[in-house]
C-alpha cells in the first residue's frame, strides 16, 4: 500500500515510523515532514492546511490511504473533499471536526448528550464575560472558542487573573480570530487523563489511558504548552474506571454522532479529569493527541494499517486491537524560551546513539547543511518501552541525557506521580 501521513511534528513522526514497521506498506510519504520523518518517509513540501495541492498529490501518486495527524486541515475540511473525490482518508468530516475545532460547540455537544463536564458560561465578547466574572466565585479557566496551538486555554486563580487574560484574548487578539467567542468554565478538582480511541462512527474501540504532562516544569508549575512528555498506560484508569468512562462518556458520545449525522471515521481524543464523583470531559480532540501519539502507539501490537482501514471502511467491531503488556514513556526535549519566543537553528548532537525499545521522535527539527537542527519549541520526544513504568522512565531518560542543543529544556519527572502510588518514585 501507498501511505500520506499529513503533518510534520512528533505525533507525525510517531505515525510515520509505526507505518514503516508493517509489511503491508510499499511506499510511504509526509506532508511537510521534518529531519527525522525523512528517515523513514519521503518527505513533501506542502503546508498542511494547502487540501487541493494535498489531494492532487495523492489523487496523482495513487494513495492508497491518507492519515491527518494535525486538527486544522480536518477543522477546514480535508476529509470531506478527499471523500468526495474517493479517496480513502482517515479522519472526521468538516461538521463532525467542531468538536475540537469550536469549545463552545463542544460543551453544548456534551451537555445535549449528557456527557459529564464542567459548568460553562459562553462568552460572546468582553463586556458580556466581565459581567459574568465579576459574578463568578472561585478559580475559573478561560478558553478560547477556536484553535489556538495548545495555549488558548488558562486555569485562572481569581477573579482578576481571568479578567485580565480574557482581554488579552478578546480585546487585544492574542490568539487573532480563535478568541472572537471564549467559554468560561469551573475549575474541576482532580486528576488529569486522556484516552484516545479509533472510532467508525459505528464502533468504539479504546487505546490505553495515557497522562500528558501541560506545564512546562516540574511539579506541574509553569505555563501550559502542548505537552512536555507523557506515559502510558495510566493506572489511574484501571478496569473499573475505564468501565464507567465507557458507560458515562463513550456511549454517550456515539449516541451524540449518530443523532447528528457526523460522519466520524478517525480517532477522538478524550481529555478527561478525574474528580472525585467520578470523570468529567476537558476537552475533545478528533485526532491522534501529541506527545500521547509518541506514547501509545509505540504499545501497539496490531498492525495500524489494518485498524485504520477497518475505521476508513466502517468494520471496526469485526477486529481485534492488540497491545503490548508493556508501559511507555515519552520525554519532550523543548527550546529555552517555550512556550514564549525561542531561538532556532542550534545543532542537535548525540541522535546517532540508538538504545533497544528507545524511539526518539523529532517534533521541531531540520536539515540544515549536514547539522539536524532546532526548528520548533518541542524538539524532540524521547520514548522508551519497558516492562515496567519505572523501567521505561530509567531509559528515557538515559536516552535524553545523551543528546544535547544549546538551550535544552526538559521535566525532570514525567511519570513521578504514577510511581509515587507504589512508592517507587526513585
Amino acid at each position: 500500500m501507498k501511505i500520506l501521513v499529513i503533518g510534520s511534528g512528533g505525533r507525525e513522526h510517531a505515525l510515520v515510523h509505526t507505518f514503516a514497521r508493517s509489511q503491508k506498506v510499499k511506499r510511504l510519504w509526509c506532508a511537510p515532514g521534518n529531519a527525522g520523518i525523512s528517515q523513514e518517509a519521503e518527505c513533501v513540501p506542502i503546508h498542511v492546511d494547502d487540501i487541493p495541492t494535498l489531494y492532487a498529490f495523492a489523487r496523482d501518486n495513487q494513495v492508497d490511504l491518507t492519515m491527518v495527524g494535525p486538527e486544522l486541515p480536518l477543522v477546514e475540511g480535508l476529509v470531506d473533499y478527499f471523500r468526495k473525490e474517493g479517496l480513502v482518508v482517515v479522519g472526521p468530516t468538516k461538521s463532525a471536526a467542531r468538536l475540537e475545532g469550536s469549545k463552545s460547540f463542544a460543551k453544548s455537544f456534551m451537555h445535549k448528550y449528557g456527557i459529564p463536564t464542567a459548568r460553562y458560561e459562553v462568552v460572546p465578547n468582553l463586556q458580556k464575560g466581565s459581567y459574568l466574572l465579576s459574578h463568578w466565585k472561585g478559580a475559573c479557566v478561560v478558553k478560547a472558542d477556536g484553535l489556538a496551538a495548545g495555549k488558548g486555554v488558562k486555569v485562572c486563580a481569581d477573579t482578576a487573573e481571568a479578567k485580565a487574560f480574557l482581554y488579552n484574548v478578546m480585546e487585544k487578539e492574542i490568539f487573532g480570530s480563535a478568541g472572537s467567542t471564549v467559554v468560561l468554565e469551573e475549575c474541576l478538582q482532580g486528576e488529569e487523563a486522556t484516552v484516545m480511541a479509533f472510532c467508525d462512527g459505528k464502533a468504539l474501540i479504546p487505546m490505553p489511558a495515557s497522562q500528558d504532562h501541560k506545564r512546562l516544569l516540574d511539579n506541574d508549575e509553569g505555563p501550559n504548552t502542548g505537552g512536555m512528555g507523557a506515559y502510558a498506560p495510566a493506572p489511574l484508569i484501571d478496569s473499573t474506571l475505564m468501565a464507567r468512562i465507557d458507560t458515562e462518556i463513550f456511549q454517550p458520545f456515539m449516541k451524540g454522532i449518530t443523532a447528528e449525522g457526523f460522519d466520524y471515521r478517525g480517532i477522538i481524543y478524550f481529555g478527561l479529569m478525574i474528580t472525585p464523583t467520578g470523570p468529567q470531559v476537558l476537552e475533545f480532540n478528533v485526532r491522534f493527541g501529541d506527545p500521547e501519539t509518541q506514547t501509545v502507539l509505540p504499545l501497539l501490537e496490531s498492525d495500524l494499517v489494518e485498524v485504520l482501514l477497518a475505521v476508513a471502511e466502517q468494520r471496526l467491531a469485526d477486529i481485534a486491537v492488540r497491545w503490548k503488556n508493556k508501559s511507555a514513556l515519552c520525554v519532550v526535549l523543548a527550546s529555552s524560551g517555550y512556550p514564549g519566543p525561542y531561538e532556532k537553528g542550534k545543532a542537535i548532537h548525540g541522535l546517532s546513539a540508538k538504545a533497544a525499545d528507545v524511539g526518539v521522535f523529532h517534533a521541531g527539527t531540520q536539515v540544515q547543511g549536514k547539522a539536524v537542527v532546532t526548528a520548533g519549541g518541542r524538539v524532540l520526544g524521547i520514548t522508551a518501552i519497558g516492562e515496567t513504568l519505572e523501567a521505561a522512565r530509567d531509559k528515557a531518560y538515559k536516552a535524553a541525557g545523551k543528546i544535547s542543543f544549546e538551550g535544552k529544556i526538559f521535566r525532570k519527572d514525567i511519570g513521578a506521580k504514577a510511581l509515587a502510588l507504589s512508592g517507587r518514585a526513585g
